[in-house]
């Protein structure tokens, strides 16, 4: 067995840097083989328990050491229908890898990368996922075609069930297809085939369906007749600082930023479809949507700063994303925090008020809280703001609905079944938890599919 973990090529920094390639090059089949075998087949396989949908780990990477990549994806198919996704954007890290025993003296099995060779694996060779030949004659709703909709959907289609998901976009794939860029996540290659896969199973999808505006969940119900509902409709409401100047030219939320150049192809010569920014950028945050915009911004053309209250310790992103973001050259500017963003007469950001600041106490998430140092107050010379600092559900479905919620307007659910306070319909993802990590979505979509099935066939 060998102690040392063999990544994957990556492009080289300063190309990519100018580019929107996938980063990440993946396994090849010998190289996948050959990590593969640092898999010691666990009898108690802990990794099986920090993945959010159990997938069974040791199984499939057992059939990967022998080279049978097609037993592989017949076993991830039985626990995930997003694995070419997963094994790119999951933080596989503090998830399974974190429980792999050769992780203790050493370096933990590359799960996740074994995982996006298997995903890739079964696109490119066309596999489809096996579903049931009984149909249930049930009708399911999804709202939202992100990973919680796309897993909730895809695990009731292979059972039998005629689901239909609405998505208020006119491209599927929600956060999918908007929120992670191209150079983490091809589209083409791997988002869009993913979403046929689940297709191919039956499941239906209808863009540009605003429910709560174009039709009400009880509509769905009582007009269309569907069984259940299931809504996955994720956190794309932004949230700002409040601060003064955030009403200037060239302040953008994260999300709208990403959407911009991810869904409407900003960054190609091609679209007609420019975003408009200018030379030197600040993206306020430090989890993986920061430094997605961060990095996005730099291919743009723009010196990037990554703006961030706390130590470079507390970035809540992924390790992989903040090493990337510094070899491709975004600054980081940590215990800093915006105060102010400055304006000429004609409302254009010239820059930007910044306190330095200090750790104090843990506060009650059990970081220590950033303390502003009195009189460091100083400008920063930037002509564009991006605020990445999470966000919220869009309030149209709760409000209309009138589902429970709490002081978040997120909707609250059953922890076991992820029914929500009105009878066959549920909820799942960041509509449920806020922003959160695709993996989690799905877990989510998972369980309440079960929980469906369960409740339809009493």
């Amino acid at each position: 067995m060998k102690p040392i973990r063999l990544e994957p090529q990556v492009q080289d920094p300063k190309v990519r840097a100018t580019n929107f390639d996938e980063v990440c090059l993946g396994y090849t089949k010998e190289e996948a083989m050959q990590e593969a075998s640092r898999c010691i087949e666990c009898k108690n396989p802990r990794c099986v328990g920090g993945c959010p949908v159990s997938i069974n780990i040791p199984e499939f990477i057992k059939h990967i050491k022998t080279g049978e990549f097609e037993q592989a994806v017949e076993v991830m198919g039985k626990y995930s229908s997003l694995p070419a996704v997963c094994g790119r954007v999951c933080p596989q890290e503090v998830q399974c890898e974190s429980k792999c025993v050769l992780g203790i003296k050493g370096e933990p099995v590359a799960i996740g990368k074994l995982e996006r060779f298997i995903g890739d694996y079964a696109l490119q060779n066309d596999l489809k996922v096996e579903k049931s030949k009984e149909q249930l004659n049930k009708k399911i709703a999804v709202i939202g075609s992100g990973p919680a909709g796309l897993t909730c959907a895809g695990d009731l289609a292979k059972i039998g069930y005629d689901v239909t998901i609405f998505e208020a976009l006119h491209e599927p794939g929600g956060v999918l297809t908007y929120g992670i860029p191209e150079f983490r996540l091809p589209k083409k290659a791997v988002v869009e085939k993913e979403i046929e896969r689940i297709k191919a199973l039956g499941v239906k999808i209808e863009t540009n369906v605003l429910i709560g505006r174009t039709a009400t969940i009880e509509e769905l119900v009582e007009n269309e007749d569907f069984d259940a509902v299931f809504i996955g409709s994720g956190a794309g409401l932004p949230r700002f600082m409040g601060i003064p100047g955030e009403n200037g030219n060239n302040v953008f939320s994260a999300n709208e930023f990403l959407t911009r150049t991810n869904l409407m192809k900003a960054y190609r010569d091609d679209y007609h479809t420019p975003i408009s920014m200018g030379k030197k950028v600040a993206v306020i945050g430090g989890g993986n949507v920061a430094m997605d915009a961060a990095r996005t911004a730099l291919r743009l053309g723009a010196e990037t700063h990554i703006v961030y209250r706390r130590s470079e310790e507390q970035l809540p992103a992924r390790v992989e994303e903040v090493h990337h973001a510094k070899e491709e050259g975004v600054i980081f500017d940590t215990l800093t925090n915006p105060i102010k963003i400055i304006m000429d007469d004609h409302g254009n950001v010239t820059g930007m008020t910044c306190v330095r600041m200090e750790l104090g106490e843990p506060d009650d998430s059990g970081r220590r809280k950033p303390m502003k140092i009195e009189g460091s107050e100083f400008d920063m010379d930037i002509d564009t703001v991006i605020m990445a600092l999470g966000t919220l559900p869009n309030p149209l479905i709760a409000e209309v609905e009138g589902l429970k919620t709490n002081s978040r307007k997120l909707i609250t659910i059953d922890e076991e079944t992820g029914q929500t306070s009105k009878d066959h319909i549920y909820a799942g993802g960041d509509v449920v938890t806020g922003a959160a990590t695709v993996i989690l979505a799905m877990g989510a979509g998972k369980k309440a599919a079960k929980s469906i099935h369960e409740k339809l066939t009493k």
